[in-house]
């Protein structure tokens, strides 16, 4: 394992995880000060002309408040882009660049499991995805220029969302702190942390995200593979009487049902199994087929093609 008090601010992994992990933000000044991107914006750009990279814009004054474009994009996207207030993000650019999943090792004290990618965030002057949350763990590593962070209170799914936009973004936000990030300085945000991040300058963030699926998704997912499996149980009675004849269903029905429920699940093998399979499967299968060679080369094939800049 890496030494990570220079990534953790002085902090110890342990301290972190007791302290920090899934419970409040730290902000982490010069966490990797002398690590060197390998990603220029207009790499990125070119990355976003391609059908297997997933990318999209945000304009927070587009056809509608932060519209979101999808790519692939073309070259005269960025040319026609205005000057202020917008964002490219590009997904999943650790399994295009080495470099740049070679930043991962620093996270060697996390379950490599629980990862799902890192986002490029590019943005110039007033660019941001507006005030929302996210539902996993996520590391913003400033890499250049300068964002801004304002950190609120913790949401839920009963928040109240803009209704007109393709994102969730939040109908109300209040900053309770607010830092501005320089190069090399991080900041960790646990799952449903509202927070809103706005370009001071030109600026590049990665965003190391690690996966926290709900619960229902979790529970639905092992569903099918039970059936799957071949589990054809029934439910069962508890012990009746007379009394339990009513139009209203026993408490002593809830119960039996939730017993049953319990052990039907109640199977190490099968759970591990099923829980192994879920929280690694890959979030973008159809790049299984290429190689590390075919995606580097696709990332400078297209770098080489594409003449255009952003900004």
């Amino acid at each position: 394992m890496k030494d990570t008090k220079q990534l953790l601010g002085g902090l110890s992994a342990e301290q972190f995880l007791a302290e920090y992990w899934q419970k409040r933000p730290l902000l982490i000044r010069r966490a990797l000060p002398d690590w060197s991107n390998p990603v220029e914006p207009d790499e990125l750009a070119g990355l976003s002309l391609e059908n297997e990279v997933e990318s999209r814009l945000v304009l927070e004054q587009g056809a509608s408040p932060w519209e979101v474009r999808h790519g692939p994009f073309s070259e005269s996207t960025f040319a026609e882009l205005p000057e202020s207030g917008w964002t490219l993000l590009v997904q999943a650019l650790d399994l295009w660049v080495p470099e740049v999943a070679s930043l991962l090792d620093h996270f060697d004290f996390l379950p490599r499991w629980r990862l799902d990618d890192v986002m490029a965030s590019f943005a110039v002057p007033g660019g941001s995805v507006g005030p929302h949350f996210d539902q996993y763990d996520v590391f913003l590593l400033q890499v250049e220029g300068q964002r801004r962070w304002q950190i609120g209170g913790s949401c839920d799914d009963t928040t109240p969302l803009l209704a007109d936009s393709d994102l969730k973004i939040l109908q109300a936000f209040r900053a309770q702190e607010e830092w501005l990030l320089q190069p090399g300085d991080m900041l960790y945000l646990p799952p449903l942390v509202s927070h809103w991040g706005v370009a001071e300058s030109e600026c590049l963030t990665y965003s190391i995200g690690f996966r926290s699926p709900s619960l229902v998704d979790m529970l639905a997912d092992l569903t099918e593979q039970l059936l799957e499996a071949g589990h054809s149980d029934i439910y069962q009675d508890p012990t009746l009487d007379p009394s339990m004849a009513g139009a209203d269903i026993d408490a002593r029905f809830v119960a039996q049902a939730k017993k049953q429920l319990l052990e039907l699940i109640d199977d190490d093998q099968l759970v591990g199994d099923w829980l192994a399979r879920f929280m690694t499967a890959p979030k973008y299968r159809d790049l299984l087929s290429l190689t590390g060679e075919e995606r580097q080369a696709t990332f400078l094939g297209q770098l080489y093609r594409n003449g255009e800049k952003l900004d």
